[in-house]
């Protein structure tokens, strides 16, 4: 199931080794879905608020992790590139005991300022009560998470997207089932599949993979791993936590239009992530080729796989900007009642909006992984930094006008990507070059 990405057929290579990372992801949105779909069906406006606000809080601070995660698989792809074993098991066990700190840290904080996010996000009193028992139980799937994204990390960093595919989609499936069972307790259904996919493929990398038992050899720390880890996770992390803290004071400004404008939101940000999330997916199996094939010293390799995910990326996220624009009421009546005209007329508008530029996105998860794998992860975090901070900016902005109301706020999505991109693409222009032979 391992897949060495530095031999073979460059196209095939890549689509083989991302098409489980796109099932998986896709199933892992299932967990969220299922929650809003049935929460929405079943009981009512406010509780559909609730789950949408609580779900993008907890993107947020998941972010850190799989920030983290991230910029932890690009050098193990590296390291896995250049058959060095011995520096992996070292890079294994700083980033295991990195990330066990700091996700410890945030899972006490989220508990220490659950009472104060509703000021923080402006949630209105009808809708707290719920969000903050969701919040609460959700909360204490954040080692869960953990679990699940640094062991997939490691697999996929060796060429195994498959496994982690597996695991999600047992956990999905049983997500679904107690969603079902439970109703009104979706929280619970979660936070219990997220401990199945995390503790599953904890248990199976650490029986069938002898690198990661380094993790359990505190000896096998060194602090230039620890160094090497920090400056490789820590900028990603960055970029994971800027791009999710942007969406979080979207959500805030959203939650100040109302309960309507809220349940809209929760229900089409649902299908808008689950749409791009193909392409994101993508971007991220583009960077562990790029990361092994760096490792590797592997440059025809890297050349000929950049040129092709940039016609393959665009040319996916035209059929996705499509269904997605002709279907965007039907989707929204997965999760919202026929009856709801207000929040599906404001449903359809936002999915028109961003679904019409998939492309931006689409491009923007390439240049994010190409930068990561390159070793670069600052100029991520640039990008994210001007691709969020427009979009912020330009809804508090645009929203403010009574011309234009909350259809700014939708707007303004697009602009920032659009914007990122060119400067992603200027940058690699004039500073990147994989034309004289060298290391990239």
């Amino acid at each position: 199931m391992n897949r060495d990405l530095t031999k073979g057929p460059v196209v095939r290579s890549m689509l083989l080794f991302a098409i489980p990372m796109i099932l998986g992801d896709l199933l892992q949105q299932c967990y969220n879905i299922a929650d809003t779909l049935i929460v929405g069906q079943f009981l009512g406006r406010n509780a559909l608020a609730a789950v949408g606000s609580a779900f993008t809080l907890m993107t947020f601070l998941t972010s850190v992790i799989l920030g983290l995660c991230m910029g932890s698989g690009a050098l193990f792809s590296m390291r896995f590139g250049q058959r060095d074993d011995s520096s992996l098991r070292e890079s294994l066990c700083a980033s295991f005991y990195c990330i066990v700190l700091i996700t410890v840290l945030l899972n006490l904080i989220a508990f220490a300022c659950l009472d104060g996010l509703r000021i923080f996000l402006r949630v209105p009193a009808e809708v707290w009560g719920d969000m903050r028992v969701y919040l609460f139980i959700v909360f204490l799937g954040i080692p869960a998470i953990f679990l699940y994204n640094f062991f997939a990390s490691f697999l996929r960093a060796i060429g195994n997207s498959v496994i982690p595919l597996v695991f999600l989609a047992v956990s999905s499936v049983l997500n679904i089932v107690l969603d079902l069972w439970f109703v009104a307790g979706a929280a619970q259904a979660t936070v219990i599949a997220q401990y199945i996919s995390g503790v599953g493929i904890a248990v199976y990398t650490w029986v069938r993979f002898p690198q990661v038992r380094s993790v359990a050899r505190p000896r096998t720390l060194r602090a230039q791993r620890v160094r090497e880890i920090f400056s490789y996770s820590s900028l990603t992390c960055v970029q994971q936590s800027v791009m999710n803290l942007g969406i979080l004071m979207v959500q805030g400004l959203v939650n100040s239009f109302g309960p309507v404008v809220m349940a809209a939101f929760a229900a089409a940000v649902k299908i808008d992530a689950f749409a791009y999330m193909p392409v994101q997916d993508f971007g991220n199996a583009f960077s562990t080729f790029i990361a092994q094939n760096y490792g590797a010293k592997q440059n025809d390799r890297i050349r000929s796989g950049l040129k092709s995910a940039v016609l393959i990326s665009p040319a996916f996220c035209v059929v996705l900007s499509a269904f997605v624009c002709a279907f965007a009421k039907p989707l929204m009546l997965l999760f919202v009642d026929a009856g709801e005209t207000e929040i599906l007329r404001e449903g359809v508008r936002y999915l028109h909006i961003e679904g019409s530029f998939y492309c931006g996105i689409g491009c923007l998860f390439l240049l994010y992984g190409l930068y990561r794998a390159l070793g670069k992860p600052g100029m991520s975090v640039v990008l994210t930094v001007i691709s969020l901070g427009t979009r912020v900016a330009l809804a508090y902005l645009l929203s403010s006008l009574p011309s234009i109301g909350v259809t700014g706020i939708w707007w303004s999505v697009p602009i920032g990507w659009a914007l990122a991109d060119f400067v992603g693409f200027v940058y690699y222009k004039k500073k990147i070059n994989l034309y004289d032979g060298s290391q990239p």
